[in-house]
């Protein structure tokens, strides 16, 4: 038993969170210490949080987040803005920034096939989203794509299994988080299969994500297997806003053909082998054609970032993974498909942009299920909108809460959205984790993008946007299955106590935080 113990001390990830809390407290011993015994340090503190303020106030960014440490410098006015300098001198994103150029215009030429697919949706009504994507952020449009849509995990881990031991040439594989278990298992096995064959195999995980769950040297593993490995932003003992920026995409890449995304990680609870709050309720989708390849640039592109950054060296060759460098992709054409993906470094805020055009260019209906509903404030503007122009703006999100105060707080905006004729409803059968939207009939959104402050503006995240597809009918059928087993939730059901109101209100004061 001491020896267990030993070992649990020496992991590494242990004292990542002692040195992490340590210096923590060291600040604040310091910096309350010179408060309370030296005058002049602490008129100084005061001081420097108020130039912190101005200067929170007028840089840009998203108002919520400026509020937040405005208040918490108020609320410490002594070392709330020392400590707000602490946390962002530790940060270097304009090293991040310069790599993302790089690689964005580096990698862009890769992403078009030869042919420029844009022209065919000029008088359709994503035309404005589309051109955005395309010309914007340089997520093109695809047409010789097929595409499938899974309302669960086990649909999804299924036609997985198929795909990957159907892979030639390889497996690229990135997930926020991944779990020992069946799921994992049944994936590794086949992916130490190939990579025994001389395939390419690659697996790309969030440090942060997988933290309680792999092994520190779990890279290391998969590597005596052959499979290359890299572990995304490493969470380390330092004060920075960078371990805010996870990698929270799921992509599958299987040679560049065919290619799986959406909110599924590798995990047993995502295909309800084991049961961590009931049913889980989740989406993906699959990508065979030309649309896949977008989604196989994206892992490429944060792959060689993140290499860049370990100094590992020289960049992949791109072309050398396009499935057609030597001629047409021969997939029949399922309507039009566009993968997009997000990088919070840029501030550009792509998934969000996503969501309120989807909003914007809505007629009858939008059906949107997510996890947690705490919008920022141009997304919470567009669903009330929506809502009151006339068009059925229906929500579900769980009953049954993965994270209570994240819930408490998501609860806190149905007032307001009920109010302007937003549907609320929750899902009773267990935890809703899918990310979807639909509209219309015409055009559906299925990718890892949350509604909440993290995924919109803080993680790496992304999404596939499909219009006048076969499968935005089954994106409907399920969210309209869905509804038949959640409650609606009504003002009545929102009313609360002045006490329970306070609390929620104070907690959305901290809701980017969450």
């Amino acid at each position: 038993m001491k020896k267990r113990r030993l070992r649990l001390l020496s992991r590494s990830r242990f004292f990542v969170v002692s040195l992490l809390l340590l210096q923590i407290g060291v600040i604040i011993a310091l910096l309350l210490g010179s408060s309370l015994y030296f005058s002049y340090a602490s008129i100084a503190f005061q001081f420097i949080s108020i130039i912190v303020c101005i200067h929170i106030y007028n840089k840009t960014g998203k108002p919520a987040y400026k509020l937040t440490w405005i208040f918490l410098i108020l609320l410490f006015p002594v070392f709330g803005g020392s400590f707000y300098l602490l946390f962002y001198i530790q940060s270097n994103p304009r090293k991040y920034r310069k790599l993302i150029k790089k690689y964005r215009a580096l990698c862009s030429p890769f992403f078009s096939l030869g042919k420029d697919s844009l022209p065919g949706l000029e008088n359709e009504r994503c035309y404005a989203l589309s051109r955005y994507l395309q010309k914007h952020v340089h997520y093109p449009v695809y047409s010789n794509t097929q595409t499938e849509y899974f309302s669960s995990g086990q649909l999804y881990h299924k036609k997985l299994l198929t795909e990957l031991k159907k892979a030639k040439r390889y497996i690229f594989l990135e997930s926020f988080i991944i779990k020992d278990g069946i799921m994992f298992n049944s994936i590794f096995d086949i992916l130490k299969e190939k990579a025994a064959a001389g395939l390419d195999v690659r697996v790309f995980y969030d440090d942060l994500g997988c933290f309680a769950t792999l092994p520190p040297d779990f890279n290391k593993t998969l590597e005596k297997t052959g499979i290359r490995c890299l572990v995304f932003n490493p969470f380390k003992p330092v004060l920075s806003s960078l371990q805010n920026n996870r990698d929270h995409r799921k992509i599958i890449s299987i040679d560049g053909i065919t290619a799986f995304t959406g909110g599924v990680n590798i995990g047993d609870e995502y295909i309800n082998a084991y049961e961590k709050y009931g049913y889980w309720n989740d989406a993906a989708i699959m990508l065979h054609g030309e649309g896949a390849w977008s989604l196989t640039m994206i892992f490429l592109r944060l792959w060689n970032m993140e290499q860049n950054l370990r100094g590992y060296g020289a960049h992949d060759n791109f072309n050398v993974f396009n499935p057609w460098r030597s001629g047409e992709c021969t997939v029949q054409s399922d309507g039009f498909v566009q993968p997009y993906a997000e990088s919070p470094i840029t501030k550009e805020y792509v998934c969000e942009n996503v969501y309120v055009h989807i909003l914007n260019a809505a007629q009858k209906y939008v059906y949107i299920n997510t996890p947690y509903l705490i919008p920022c404030e141009s997304l919470f503007s567009a669903l009330i909108l929506a809502a009151k122009s006339g068009t059925d703006v229906r929500i579900i999100t769980p009953h049954i809460p993965d994270k209570p105060f994240v819930h408490l707080v998501t609860r806190s905006f149905y007032r307001l959205l009920i109010k302007a004729g937003v549907r609320i409803y929750e899902y009773s059968e267990g935890f809703n984790h899918s990310k979807t939207f639909v509209a219309d009939d015409i055009m559906a959104s299925v990718g890892t993008a949350n509604l909440d402050f993290r995924s919109l503006c803080l993680h790496y995240e992304c999404g596939v946007f499909i219009y006048k597809n076969s499968q935005v009918l089954k994106v409907k059928e399920d969210f309209l299955e869905t509804v038949n087993v959640s409650k609606e939730i009504t003002l009545k059901d929102c009313a609360a106590n002045a006490a329970h109101r306070f609390v929620q209100d104070l907690l959305r004061i901290f809701a980017p935080l969450m």
